[in-house]
This record gives C-alpha cells, structure tokens and sequence, in this order.
C-alpha cells in the first residue's frame, strides 16, 4: 500500500480546522454524520462546540453520538439527551442518538476477534460520516482516535461491551474490566472494519483534534488535567496512518511532559488497534506529513 497523506496545522482554531479539511478536498455526499464525543459530564477536554460548529455547519452535518456501557449520565436516551445539551452541541446543529431506537447488525469480513459489530440503527439514515475525534489517552485503549471513535464510539451500549470482550456476550462491567487486553485491543479494529464496509471507505474521512492531552479519555467524569502541550489538527482519509501520524507526534515532541502520555499508551499496548486495522487494509502507517 502506498503512503497515505495526513495534513497538519498547528492552528487550534475553527479556522485551523476549517483549513485542514478543506485539504482533503473531499465532498462528502448525502446525510452527514459528525461523530464526536459529547464528553462525560464533570470533564472539559471534550471538542468544544465553539471549535467545531462553523465546520459542521458548513458540511451540514448532524453530530452523533452513541449512549455508554457504564453507569453515568450517558448511558440512557433521557441523560444523554440531556448531556447532548448541557455541553452545548445542541445548540450548534441537529443532534443524534444512534441507538435510541434500536440496534443494527453489521457483518465483520476478515474479522480477528469478533464476526459482527453493533452499532445503533440510526447509522442507516447517513450517506457520509466525518469521524471527528479529540486524541488523547485512554485508561484502557491506551490512547483515542479515529479508530476509537469509530470503534467503540459508534457501536451501542451493548456493542461497546461486546468490542471490549471480544463478543463473549457477557455485558457486565467486571466482564468489561477483566477482559484480555490485546483481544479488546484487535477487536476495535474488527468494529471499524464493518464501518468502513458499511459506509463505504469513499463515503468517510477523518480529522483528529490534539489538545487537551490528557492520559484519560473524555469518557472520565474527573480526567487527569493534560501534562503536556497542545499539538494540532491532522486530517486525513485514512484512519490508521492519521492515528499513526498522531502518535508520531507525541513521541517527536519537545515538551517533557509527553511522558505521561507515552507512558499510558505504551502501558496498554495502544498502538495495537493501529497495527490490527493496517493488518485489515484500513490503511497504512506510512504516510506523508503535510503541514499547512
């Protein structure tokens, strides 16, 4: 496979995003899904609505997200709703919870871990998606991205807890907790294999957010405050070489405090999900670096 391209700026700003993915120069077409994370309420690292709504607004785009597997204030229709507003993407652009009504069975070709995703059955009604995620660490991932966000962030309640056990069907939380890492690990890149299949690898792109990067996921109600600087956007149309381009950047940059981070990542072997989902022709991790 050829090098992919992933477009860079070190421009935090609603313009700075507007500009990357306008390199991508890609249209993309029908229904719009924004896939974000609204953020467990108590955080803040979360993408602000403030950042990303010219964008959205410009694609058309209806931000989506999923509801949790774990007892919060997003794992029911009402709370999540709620949190939808009360983090101010209501206000932005149309909203939508994909498993609010129910469940969709996606096939899993080529699948290491697991033969079947489950996404909520919303994701039928877009044509496109524009996988918009905020990078940063992750207690158990390792880390979080675009295969991330993919992942475990579109599949419903129930698919989160079958990604995190390989599809053992236990749903519980010490199932969750006790599952095999790598297993886990493998089977989120199986979950965004049967996205990409479903949408069609045309029909989605992918932008990352590195800020606030903080060792937690915006899935903590407390996270870790960041110890490390700001990078940038990157952008691109290949999900593993703009994780990959991601990680690279952490590693390559010159604020000592990147070594809590690479320290969570390399602790929960996060890297692996890039490694599966090259191995499953989601892309390369060889890439060219485009800085605009």
């Amino acid at each position: 496979m050829q090098k992919a391209t992933v477009y860079f700026t070190k421009d935090i700003t609603p313009e700075g995003l507007q500009k990357v993915y306008r390199a991508l120069g890609v249209e993309l077409p029908g229904k719009v899904a924004v896939k974000i994370s609204t953020g467990e309420p108590g955080g803040h690292n979360f993408l602000q609505p403030a950042l990303i709504a010219p964008l959205v607004q410009a694609i058309g785009g209806t931000i989506v997200e999923s509801n949790t597997a774990y007892a919060g204030r997003r794992d029911t229709n009402e709370a999540h709703w709620q949190t939808f507003k009360d983090h101010g993407f209501a206000a932005i652009a149309p909203c939508d919870l994909l498993d609010e009504e129910g469940e969709l069975i996606l096939p899993v070709d080529g699948g290491v871990r697991i033969r079947e995703n489950i996404v909520g059955s919303h994701l039928k009604n877009y044509q496109s998606m524009l996988v918009l995620s905020h990078f940063k660490g992750h207690p158990m991932a390792g880390l979080g991205g675009a295969l991330k966000n993919m992942s475990i962030g579109i599949a419903s309640s129930r698919g989160k807890a079958w990604i995190h056990t390989s599809g053992s069907g236990d749903t519980s939380m010490n199932a969750i907790m006790t599952a095999d890492q790598d297993s886990f690990l493998d089977a989120m890149a199986d979950a965004d294999k049967s996205v990409v299949d479903f949408m069609g690898r045309e029909n989605i792109v992918y932008v990352n957010v590195a800020n606030r990067l903080s060792v937690d996921c915006d899935c903590c109600e407390a996270p870790a405050e960041p110890e490390m600087m700001d990078i940038g956007i990157f952008a691109s149309i290949d999900p593993v070489a703009l994780d990959q381009a991601c990680v690279d950047a952490v590693y390559a940059s010159p604020d000592p405090g990147k070594a809590a981070l690479i320290e969570r990542m390399e602790s929960r072997n996060g890297v692996r999900t890039i490694q599966a989902a090259a191995a499953l022709g989601l892309g390369t991790q060889e890439y060219d670096l485009v800085e605009l």
